[in-house]
Order: structure tokens, then C-alpha cells, then sequence
């Protein structure tokens, strides 16, 4: 590899740079969510870095404001580290996607991390409903969610990872993921889990693992207590190609986990429990956003 001059380097925006030589991104994004007069409004949006949200948009009406958080360089390599805090305010809703799927790099050595932290306030609404996340083969990644809701707070939400680009021919043979989600309600907690699989783990191959798949996905809902018959509901919604399990370890918890050889198809299925789930639990039909289509 040629080596660039100090002078030079230092001269050059960052994207410009090999992977390899550009300095780590330290980015973070603190957003506020509010309601007023039956509007849900970003009422504060502060950045530092690589994170912005791209648009508010209002597809459902004034009172679900949706954002679409981007990260402008397009990927995530080793060393960046991305830290994400969100607060929907009382009795406001806000769903939080992003306008495609994120990439974690083959790392030299550095760990590449991300960290979301989301508030859902009393009477407040979250869907938290970002695309999948492409761990290429040698990425070292850690992931962290907490997701903490007040008493009478709802949200949705799910976490899709794909290990390696199988349509590539890639299989996640070196690196590490690391991904830890913990939900809370009332300051208690709900729900915790860590996954770590390290690159050519017998894991990624076991029929007590992944099972030879590559694409792993984990949907919840917290809020009002779930009957059985939306269970269900949610149980019986087509699945071709992929695994899957409902369950609802405890009332107004509900867990989706799902395994499978597409993200396409993985995100699919979430997208129908989601539109399922969201008349007789949020009050109103859901629209998926149109960033997806595009």
C-alpha cells in the first residue's frame, strides 16, 4: 500500500482515506420527541460527528413524527465508536428508522462500537424500527440497546444482524459480534441478553445455534398486556424459509425471535407482526415508511 504524507493526510476529508489510515469517527446524536397540542415535534436534536436525522416526516398525521437517522460515511470500521440517546416525551410518538442497512468493516485490529439508549415516557409511543445490520467477515463489533420505558409507555421495536455477505460467498469466518439488548420498565428489568459469536465459531454451525444460517433477529413489544389470541395471531403469520418463536414471558412483554438465510424475508416477518400488532395495541393501523421502498 502507498503511503500518504502527514501533511497530506491530514489535508484530506476523512472518506477520502483507506479504511485502514483515516482516524476513528466518534459520533453522537441526542434527539428529544415531544407533543404539543396533539403534534408530536423534534423539539431537540443535537449532534456530534457523523449522525444526523435526515428528515421528520408525518405520513400517519401530526401525531407520529417519523425520523429517519442517517450516518453519512455509509459503513461503520473499526475503532468508530456511534452513540445514539433518544427521548420520546409524554404522550408523544415518534417511530425511528433508517434509510438503509448498516455495514460493520473488516477491522485491522480496532473495535467498532455502537451504543442506543431509548426513553419512552409516560403515555409516550415508540417504534424502533432501524434495517439490518451487515457484519462483513473480520468486523469486530459491539452493539448495546436499552431501551427504558415509564409505567404506561408502549414501544416496538426490533434488532436484525446478518453474519457475513452470503450472496458474496462470504461466511463470518474471523472477527467478533458482540450484542447485548435490555429492556426496562419502571427502572426493573424486563428483559436482558448477550450474544458474542466469534468468527468459524462451531456456534455458527450447530443445531444448537445458527444452524448453518446467518441472519438472526430479535422483535419486542412492551406496554399493555398481550391476549392470548393476538399471540396467536402472531404465531400463524407465514414464515417460508425461516425459524421462529413467540413468546410473552410476562405480561406486556412480548418477544419475537427469528433465524434465517435472508434478511429480506427475516425483516418481512417483522413487518407483519409489526402492521399485526399495531391497531389493537397503539390504537391505529400502521404505514410502513416509504424510505424502505426506496
Amino acid at each position: 500500500m502507498a503511503l500518504v504524507p502527514a501533511p497530506l493526510m491530514q489535508a484530506l476529508p476523512q472518506t477520502a482515506l483507506p479504511l485502514a489510515m483515516r482516524p476513528p469517527w466518534r459520533a453522537r446524536l441526542d434527539l428529544a420527541v415531544a407533543e404539543s397540542q396533539g403534534r408530536s415535534v423534534l423539539r431537540a436534536c443535537r449532534h456530534d460527528g457523523p449522525l444526523r436525522v435526515q428528515k421528520v416526516l408525518y405520513p400517519d398525521g401530526p401525531a407520529l413524527a417519523q425520523l429517519i437517522l442517517l450516518h453519512p460515511p455509509g459503513g461503520i470500521a473499526g475503532g468508530d465508536e456511534l452513540q445514539i440517546e433518544a427521548g420520546i416525551g409524554a404522550d408523544a410518538h415518534a417511530l425511528l428508522t433508517t434509510p438503509g442497512a448498516g455495514k460493520w468493516y473488516r477491522s485491522t485490529g480496532r473495535v467498532a462500537r455502537q451504543s442506543v439508549h431509548l426513553r419512552v415516557s409516560e403515555g409516550a409511543t415508540l417504534d424502533w424500527l432501524p434495517q439490518e445490520s451487515i457484519v462483513f467477515d473480520g468486523a469486530l463489533v459491539e452493539q448495546r440497546l436499552r431501551v427504558d420505558c415509564a409505567p404506561t409507555a408502549r414501544c416496538c421495536g426490533w434488532d436484525i444482524a446478518v453474519l457475513g455477505r452470503r450472496a458474496r460467498g462470504e461466511r463470518f469466518s474471523r472477527g467478533r459480534w458482540l450484542q447485548r439488548i435490555e429492556l426496562f420498565r419502571e427502572q426493573r428489568l424486563l428483559w436482558s441478553e448477550q450474544a458474542r459469536v466469534d468468527g468459524g465459531d462451531a456456534l455458527l454451525d450447530s443445531v444448537v445455534g445458527w444452524n448453518g444460517l446467518h441472519v438472526s433477529g430479535l422483535m419486542w413489544w412492551v406496554g399493555d398486556p398481550i391476549d392470548e389470541a393476538l399471540l396467536d395471531a402472531v404465531r400463524a403469520l407465514p414464515a417460508a424459509g425461516l425459524h421462529y418463536g413467540v413468546t410473552s414471558p410476562q405480561p406486556g412483554l412480548l418477544l419475537l425471535r427469528a433465524l434465517g438465510a435472508s434478511a429480506e424475508r427475516l425483516r418481512a416477518l417483522f413487518t407483519a407482526a409489526w402492521l399485526l400488532l399495531r391497531s389493537p395495541l397503539f390504537g391505529h393501523a400502521a404505514l410502513p415508511p416509504r424510505i424502505w421502498s426506496t
